[in-house]
């Protein structure tokens, strides 16, 4: 009676475990679900290691394709706080599709508007997006590497064969048959080639062990899709008919792949179980290498359906993403407004740009500006050039990526997009600022002479690491090169003479500041015509440089105005 008690008490605290762990997780669930649609479209504060962010780009390098925007380009603009500042994904597949998707600028009408089509759909049905997001959340993460770090590593494991395994494994039937008649011989048999199979098993799992984590992606990247094909809402089947097809088909292929899987993935792919039932599920492992047996096998099928997977991941990554870039414009909207741009494929080379303004900034000022002609940029120091310069880029690039801009009205055609402004010294290759900067020019003028798209390009400063005569002659040459059809460029500059000399070729506009009370403000608005004013000096002085630095400043910069001559 006592055990029968004894057990009972056993069994209902065990009881009482279990469920106190399936209410936490329920209710951990129900909140996370709350916050899902009560946070939608607030930006999220999401830290990532260096590691895992130096592969964000994995899916990118791995997808290359016509008018995606190149690293000098992505470095000039600061992109990667752009996309950390849209980044509402919850899993590796949307978080490396949306890198993706923002560095393609190559996509067409086609493809934005289908893009449209799903962004649209999750904002305005709440209850199929947060089902969504539920899966991909689920799906979550694979640490710092990508899943196609280990599928382009997986021939590093060579050709495995099961035939040694599987023969070490027959050689129990014999000894368990002698067991009636010669005991003490067979489990002297038993016990030796249970040891040699245990340790010949650490070391092969030691060269498995880092794939396994891939493996058990793939395997949650199937359960992602046969959840996401059960969300039967109607219009969604409608709008997405081509892409659910696509998934069902994909899944289908794939489905080989959990037979035995069980034996690779569990326990997380490591041993020393925490209850009898994972011990003795590690000792069946070790003693009769089934997961190595079954690591081979599925080995093989991922080597085969590598493109199956892919294609899984990326339309699930799709979809997280259109969700992503729906609560940065739900944000956006909270804050200073989006549009839809309106892109055309030919026509004439213009853009229109209307009260634009940059997304990282937390109160811009906004400014408007059209040209068929290139625009020349003049201003004091500080005074906004460049920000300026970098949110023109950054919205033509938003345009044909994510298909929405931060201004109150955006109309192009279809740009290939380059810039040459945050150039640094490259001392692991030996070049200096001014190679590094001629290096990054001439891949616009090389552009600009090929056949495609017309091109869209943002210069600061050019030439600024030569002496000034030479910096003039060429950086007019330069910019004369890219002016014409088939090129848009957009130049700031500190040297006035060039506005004079290209006065025909380009609309000349400035930034400007005004003193007061021994201060300078900058009012950061887009001005017609070139820059009158200068500050470097001025600023010194505020800054607090000795007065015998600022006059004679002042007295040098004067004669040579009036002469034409340095004194």
């Amino acid at each position: 009676m006592e055990y029968i008690a004894f057990g009972i008490l056993a069994v209902a605290f065990i009881a009482a475990i279990v469920g106190k762990d399936i209410y936490n997780d329920r209710k951990k669930q129900r909140l996370f679900e709350e916050s899902l649609r009560k946070d939608y479209g607030t930006q999220r504060e999401k830290k990532l290691n260096l590691e895992r962010f130096a592969r964000m780009d994995r899916y990118y390098k791995k997808h290359p394709e016509e008018g995606q925007i190149d690293d000098i380009t992505w470095n000039d603009l600061g992109m990667d706080e752009v996309f950390l500042s849209m980044n509402h994904t919850y899993s590796a597949s949307g978080e490396e599709y949306l890198y993706y998707t923002l560095r393609s600028a190559g996509k067409n009408e086609e493809e934005l508007a289908e893009l449209e089509s799903m962004i649209q759909f999750y904002v305005e049905h709440e209850d199929e997006r947060v089902a969504t997001q539920l899966i991909m959340a689920k799906l979550g993460y694979m640490g710092k590497f990508s899943l196609y770090d280990y599928l382009d590593n997986l021939d590093y494991l060579g050709e495995r064969s099961n035939r040694r395994a599987i023969l070490m494994d027959l050689l129990f039937i014999p000894l368990l048959c002698m067991l009636p008649f010669a005991f003490s011989y067979a489990i002297l048999g038993i016990v030796a080639l249970s040891i040699f199979n245990i340790t010949t098993y650490f070391r092969e799992k030691s060269d498995i062990e880092p794939y396994i984590i891939s493996f058990q992606y793939i395997l949650k990247l199937l359960d992602a899709a046969e959840k996401m094909d059960k969300l039967s809402e109607k219009e969604k089947q409608q709008k997405f008919d081509a892409m659910l097809q696509k998934l069902r088909e994909s899944k289908k292929a794939l489905q080989p792949l959990r037979k035995g899987s069980f034996w690779v993935v569990a326990g997380n792919g490591s041993l020393g179980g925490s209850n009898p039932a994972e011990l003795l599920t590690d000792y069946v492992k070790m003693t009769f290498h089934v997961d190595l047996i079954q690591f081979n096998r599925m080995l093989q099928f991922v080597r085969k359906h590598a493109d199956v997977v892919d294609q899984v991941n990326t339309i699930l990554g799709r979809m997280e993403t259109a969700i992503a870039i729906g609560a940065w414009r739900t944000d956006l909207a909270k804050k200073h407004g989006f549009c839809i741009p309106y892109l055309q494929e030919g026509g004439e080379v213009c853009l229109k740009l209307t009260e634009g303004y940059h997304p990282l900034i937390k109160e811009p000022v906004k400014n408007s500006v059209t040209t068929k002609d290139g625009v020349l940029l003049t201003g004091s120091n500080a005074s906004g050039k460049s920000t300026f310069l970098k949110m023109v880029a950054l919205n033509a690039i938003l345009a044909q990526t994510v298909h929405t801009c931060t201004a109150d009205a955006y109309q192009a055609p279809y740009f290939r997009m380059y810039s040459s402004m945050s150039l640094r010294d490259d001392l692991q290759g030996g070049d200096s600022y001014y190679v590094v900067e001629i290096k990054a020019l001439k891949r616009i003028l090389m552009a600009a002479k090929e056949a495609g798209r017309p091109v869209l390009c943002f210069v600061d400063e050019v030439l600024r690491g030569t002496n000034t005569v030479e910096r003039i002659a060429a950086s007019t040459q330069i910019l004369k090169s890219l002016h014409g059809d088939g090129v848009l460029c957009f130049a700031a500059t500190h040297d006035i003479e060039l506005t004079q000399l290209l006065d025909k070729m380009y609309d000349n506009y400035h930034f400007e500041e005004e003193i007061v009370n021994g201060d300078i403000l900058f009012q950061y608005r887009l001005l017609p015509g070139k820059a009158t004013t200068r500050n470097a000096i001025k600023l010194l002085e505020i800054i607090g440089y000795d007065q015998e630095v600022i006059q004679n400043a002042q007295g040098m910069a004067e004669d040579f105005l009036r002469t034409g001559r340095w004194s």
